[in-house]
């Protein structure tokens, strides 16, 4: 169970960051089928990518230390399901985006209640 959940948390975190350092060098011109955009908009893509980028940070910092450190994991995974709750807002009120978004609402959706339950039998285990 703690070597899953540890496997979940560096995959996760590795990809935040690189996603993250994607968008602070190329901005919206990462996000596949973008266009071109306004420089308050490309400001504002930038600014986002630097914090998803300590988001990813803190979940590789946090991998270090599962048992130490589950109230930061649990906050943090609460943070990255919220993403998909807004990105099922913006479908409801603006459309569907390309597949490649509709894929990682899917796992920011599906994956906290997974890594919640590893974490709860990784502390369990750790408190016998």
């Amino acid at each position: 169970m703690r070597l899953a959940l540890k496997a979940i948390l560096i995959v996760g975190g590795i990809a935040a960051v690189l996603i993250g350092l994607a968008h602070i060098a190329l901005g919206p011109a990462s996000i596949p089928g973008s266009l071109p955009v306004y420089a308050t908009m490309d400001s504002e893509d930038r600014f986002y990518a630097a914090i998803f980028l300590g988001f990813g940070v803190s979940i590789l910092w946090c991998a270090q230390s599962i048992e130490q450190r589950g109230r930061v994991i649990r906050f943090l995974i609460a943070v990255f399901f919220l993403g998909g709750c807004a990105r099922v807002i913006s479908m409801i009120l603006v459309g569907p985006p390309n597949h490649l978004f509709q894929a990682l609402m899917a796992v920011e959706l599906l994956l906290p209640p997974v890594v919640w339950l590893l974490l709860a039998r990784v502390e369990r285990l750790e408190n016998r």
